[in-house]
Formats: C-alpha cells, sequence, structure tokens
C-alpha cells in the first residue's frame, strides 16, 4: 500500500475509532457543561471552567471587551478546543503544523496540516482544516537553530523570536532588520521559513528595587508569587527566576519572614521556587481583584488564542490571548527560551506573577514591554516546565497531586509532568497524552478523555 494511502487510513481509523471518547465538539459545546450521568466527562467539566470566579470573568470582560455569558462560553469553548486539537495532533503525526482559536468566545478552531488528504478527518472534529506548506515539527527545529545560534551572538536588537503557527513561520522580531537577518544566516534557516517583523521596543523583566507589597528578596526588591506548590511536605511557591538567587530569603508583604529561594535559573529559563516556613500554608488559590479566592484546579497548557490572565502585585488583575507558545525573548542579562508569549500587560513588581486559564495554572510572569496604561506584551514561563524541573506539585482543588496511583496501577503517576505525545500504561492499557498537564488522583487516564487517548 502506498505510504500517503495507509497515513490517510490510519488518520481515519484514528479518528473513528475515538469518537466514542471525544468530548462534544465546538459546534455541540452549547450542551459541555451537562454530561449525561455515568458518561466521560467533557473537556469543561475536566477543566473545572464553572470554577472561574467572579473576578476573573470581569477582568475577561474589562480587557476582552465580552459580556459575562461571552466569557463563560469562551472559557468552555477553549477546553474543548484544545481537547480536539489534541486528538487531531495524536492523529496528523507528522502533518500537524499547529491549532489556533478565534472569535469572542473561541468558538472557531483552526487545525493547520501539510497534507491536503487530512482535510476531511479535521473538519469531521468539527474544526477549520487549513494546508500549508511547513509542519509544526519543521518550524520547531528551525526555532531551535535559532536558539543555538543565539548563543554566540548579541541579539538585543533582535530581541524576540517564536514560531507563529497562523502564518507557518518562524518570525524574528528586530530593532534593526539587519540584527534579525544576522541571526538567521547564522542558525542557517531557510528564508521561505522566516519572516522578519519590526519593533520598536526592548522587552525587560518586570523586577522592582523599590519595594512595595507581594513579597520581599533580602528586605528590598519585591516581586508576586506565582502558585502554591509542595515538594513532599515542603511548602512553598513558584515564582520567576530573575526575582532572586538560590540562597535568598524573602519576607511576604506583612514583612513577616516567609523563605528561602531553593533553586534559580535566569537567563536561559527563568523559573525558581521559594520554600516557605511553618508561619506559611500553601493554598489553591490565586489572589482575585478584591481579595476574592481564584481556584487552581490543574495546569493543563491552553492553545494559542486562548484568553489568558495575570495577577500581579501592582497592576492586579489583567487578561488578554496567548500569542505564540515557542518563544525566545532576550532581556539586558540575557536570552529566556521557551516562554509564552501574551497580549496582557504588567509593570514592574508583577514578576513572578500568575497567569491563569480558567482555573487552569499556565504560568509564571517573566517580562515583557509597554504597561497597562498604554498597552503592551508580556512572556510568561510555562509552570508545567517549572514543576518538572523541581519535582514540585501544583496545590490545586482537584485532588492531591502526590498520591501514588492505586489499582490497577501502571507506568502513569500523579504529580507527574506529561507532555503531548507522552504514552504511560494504565489499568493494562495504553494511552497517550493529548495536552501538556501535570496529574494528579483523580485525572487517571480513563477518567479524562480531554487529556489522555487510549491507543
Amino acid at each position: 500500500m502506498p505510504h500517503r494511502q495507509r497515513h490517510h487510513r490510519a488518520v481515519g481509523a484514528a479518528v473513528a475509532a475515538t469518537a466514542a471518547l471525544l468530548v462534544a465538539g465546538l459546534s455541540g459545546s452549547a450542551s459541555a457543561g451537562t454530561a449525561p450521568a455515568g458518561s466521560a466527562p467533557t473537556a469543561a467539566e475536566t477543566l473545572r471552567t464553572d470554577a472561574a470566579p467572579p473576578a476573573l470573568l470581569n477582568a475577561m470582560q474589562r480587557d476582552l471587551g465580552l459580556d459575562r455569558r461571552q466569557a463563560e462560553r469562551r472559557l468552555v469553548n477553549e477546553a474543548e478546543a484544545g481537547a480536539t486539537a489534541g486528538r487531531l495532533r495524536a492523529a496528523l503525526g507528522g502533518d500537524f503544523a499547529g491549532a489556533w482559536v478565534r472569535g469572542a468566545e473561541s468558538a472557531t478552531l483552526t487545525v493547520a496540516t501539510t497534507d491536503a488528504g487530512d482535510v476531511a478527518a479535521i473538519e469531521a472534529r468539527g474544526a477549520e482544516a487549513k494546508v500549508v506548506r511547513h509542519s509544526l515539527a519543521d518550524l520547531d527545529a528551525a526555532k531551535a537553530h535559532l536558539d543555538k545560534a543565539a548563543t554566540g551572538l548579541n541579539t538585543a536588537d533582535a530581541p524576540v523570536w517564536y514560531v507563529d503557527t497562523r502564518t507557518n513561520t518562524v518570525v524574528v522580531e528586530a530593532i534593526r532588520p539587519a540584527a534579525a537577518r544576522s541571526l538567521l544566516a547564522a542558525a542557517g534557516v531557510d528564508r521561505s521559513l522566516a519572516r522578519v517583523e519590526s519593533r520598536a521596543e526592548r522587552p525587560r523583566t518586570f523586577y522592582d528595587l523599590r519595594g512595595g507589597e507581594a513579597y520581599y528578596i533580602n528586605n528590598s526588591g519585591r516581586c508576586s508569587v506565582g502558585f502554591p506548590v509542595t515538594k513532599g511536605t515542603q511548602q512553598g511557591f513558584a515564582t520567576a527566576g530573575h526575582c532572586g538567587r538560590t540562597g535568598a530569603g524573602t519576607t511576604g508583604a506583612n514583612r513577616v519572614a516567609q523563605g528561602t529561594f531553593q533553586g534559580s535559573i535566569f537567563p536561559g529559563r527563568d523559573m525558581a521556587w521559594v520554600a516557605t516556613n511553618s508561619s506559611w500554608t500553601a493554598t489553591p488559590y490565586v489572589l482575585g481583584a478584591g481579595g476574592q479566592n481564584v481556584q487552581v484546579t490543574g495546569s493543563t497548557a491552553a492553545t494559542v488564542g486562548a484568553s489568558v490572565c495575570r495577577s500581579g502585585s501592582t497592576t492586579g488583575w489583567h487578561c488578554g490571548t496567548i500569542r505564540q507558545l515557542n518563544t525566545s525573548v532576550t532581556y539586558p542579562e540575557g536570552t529566556i527560551s521557551p516562554v509564552t508569549r501574551t497580549t496582557v500587560c504588567a509593570e514592574p513588581g508583577d514578576s513572578g506573577g500568575s497567569y491563569i486559564s480558567g482555573s487552569q495554572a499556565q504560568g509564571v510572569t517573566s517580562g515583557g514591554s509597554g504597561d497597562c496604561r498604554s498597552g503592551g506584551e508580556t512572556f510568561f514561563q510555562p509552570i508545567n516546565a517549572l514543576l518538572q524541573n523541581y519535582g514540585l506539585t501544583l496545590k490545586t482543588t482537584g485532588g492531591d497531586g502526590g498520591e501514588e496511583p492505586g489499582e490497577p496501577g501502571g507506568t502513569w503517576a500523579a504529580g507527574t509532568v506529561y507532555q503531548p505525545g507522552d504514552t504511560v500504561t494504565y489499568g493494562g492499557a495504553t494511552y497517550r497524552c493529548l495536552q501538556g498537564h501535570q496529574a494528579y488522583a483523580g485525572w487517571e487516564p480513563p477518567n479524562v478523555p480531554a487529556l489522555w487517548q487510549r491507543v
């Protein structure tokens, strides 16, 4: 059988085999919150979009120009889109070229492929298909070449580069176009894969040496708490690496002794965690407007175009959308990669603070440009990479991520960070991860078809 014919039959079989497990698609997501008794949970139910508190919904309405119903529907649609994109990514294999949502309610999911023969399979899932020249694997590889070349160059005048799935290119943003051309030449990236865009401002970290609320580093600098975490019985929080070096002491907003940086990486990455003393207790919440608690129920990574909100000690709650996932950014201190690029604003002192989509933790504030008066952009360090690097467990309302799985067991383990394509065994069956997340008890593969596909 010819290779392409085998591929298309495999795609069709994968789509048909998983149809019974697929959560409601975008066209039918109006009933996504009410699954029949005994049926598998929808993506919206798994990711607890119903846990989005008024503070987050209000910020989405203000910053994204939505009403309350639109904000609620957007979170449901984005949860369903992530699950659908994950299944199509697994089905399309090397043809997959990215996915993104658009529209006020994120009602339209687009999935790109390098093979026109995949269009029917994509449309069968209720998504729009776009046939492009380059696969996501090719774009990621080109971006990796840029990252490697940048280690030997001064990229201050070409400070941002990323994979842009919507245009099927690797984009280099430059203050001087010649700097972008030099980076592309040094990386040996085919110009058919790349696009150069101009930018006027250099990104910076949002670290504030003036002090203020949130938490203080060595009684001087100020940053924002990211997400409460645990490591065994030790409690603490995740934050940005540029906020403090390993061994630095912290005090809380009330100036009470708080903890010590146990690990810190910056530049290269922008991740750190602080172990707190017995006076501080990790809770599954992010501080919302007016002191409200915003629940954190997991860390499933959102897709391009999805809404995302940020909490910081300087500017409070602000929302926007995810522009690109695989991004590199150069600050005066060095290059950070990979980070996620957003349209959310931030200001000094917001560094380290929480990014959340619905009730799903996304990352901690790294840096950006602009401010919350004139508008700007920000980059965040993805939370799952931080948790994995330090062996931390995100504190959630959904379950204790530190529990070991009971019977029927397998290689799946609570507390482990899984990426799309990872495979595990559970109950004698094999499952493939569809969306990046940290697992916890209650999210065993058979229970969450939005996150795992049986193979």
